[in-house]
């Protein structure tokens, strides 16, 4: 189990890297130009979208030195959207959500866009 510490007053606070990939996760999704989480295989060079459940598999979370986070996204894009503003909208959102929700730092977001989807 890898997990991010931090210590309290109170005691000590464990927080595992997959709810902390769960909920960055979901904050992703509900950015503008967000078409989802994609997987991508190594072994095949194939990228696909993934659903909802499992979005999680598109999404890397590390603790660094000094109790600070990093995460990496490996996103597809809606066709026609500015990938920058999209990125610098995604990486605002994560960083101030994600810490509000945990109490750590976030050290780095590293954004890979993996495809481009049309969306109807």
């Amino acid at each position: 189990m890898k997990a991010s510490m931090m210590n309290t007053h109170m005691g000590n606070i464990s927080i595992d890297n997959e709810v902390i990939a769960q909920y960055a996760g979901s904050v992703a999704m509900e950015c503008f130009g967000i078409v989802g989480m994609a997987n991508v295989n190594v072994k095949d060079g194939l990228v696909s979208l993934l659903k909802l459940d499992s979005m999680t598999r598109g999404i890397n979370v590390t603790l660094e030195g000094n109790n600070r986070l990093k995460l990496d996204f490996h996103v597809i894009i809606a066709y026609g959207v500015s990938i920058s503003a999209v990125a610098d909208n995604l990486i605002e959102t994560v960083k101030y959500k994600v810490e509000e929700f945990t109490g750590l730092e976030i050290d780095k977001i590293n954004i890979f866009v993996e495809g481009v989807r049309v969306i109807d």
